[in-house]
């Protein structure tokens, strides 16, 4: 009995994680790297002192972000658990919110507000990460909602993204 509760809470986790660790350790080296290379050669990734206009984009990018991520996760931590496909709130408009808005919003709105590149480069290696390893995540959720799967992934607003 234990065993088979072990299971299932691996699964749940899973389910939970989809293809987000294959994606962290996929972008790790670019974090890592770009790091040490930060600390060791800062004027690399320097950006020469954000402009006034460029500090403004950037908060509003990372603020969009940052809402685009929480109101995803916590779709996530509400639905899956219960089995059900997301389909509703940014999920209606891409199908990984949440790679996208912590790689193409958070990450480069933080890294130009704290003067750096780093986290556009960083941003842009989760992004990748994101489109390498979610076919197998979709294909996962192909064969657990069959055909509400198919209509969901055609009802996309930005599928290509």
């Amino acid at each position: 009995m234990n065993r088979q509760l072990n299971r299932s809470a691996r699964m749940d986790l899973k389910m939970l994680v989809g293809s987000g660790d294959r994606v962290g350790l996929f972008m790790l080296p670019f974090l890592i790297g770009g790091l040490i290379l930060n600390v060791v050669y800062p004027p690399l990734f320097d950006l020469g002192g954000p402009s006034t206009a460029l500090r403004v984009v950037s908060a509003v990018v990372l603020v969009v972000g940052v809402v685009i991520w929480a109101w995803s996760a916590a779709l996530i931590l509400t639905k899956v658990p219960r089995g059900e496909l997301i389909t509703t709130g940014p999920y209606a408009v891409v199908r990984h919110p949440l790679y996208t808005s912590v790689g193409l919003l958070v990450l480069p709105g933080l890294g130009f507000l704290l003067n750096t590149w780093l986290g556009a480069l960083v941003g842009i290696a989760l992004y990748v990460g994101s489109r390498i390893f979610s076919p197998a995540e979709e294909e996962e959720l192909s064969r657990t909602f069959g055909p509400a799967w198919a209509e969901y992934r055609n009802a996309v607003r930005i599928s290509w993204l």
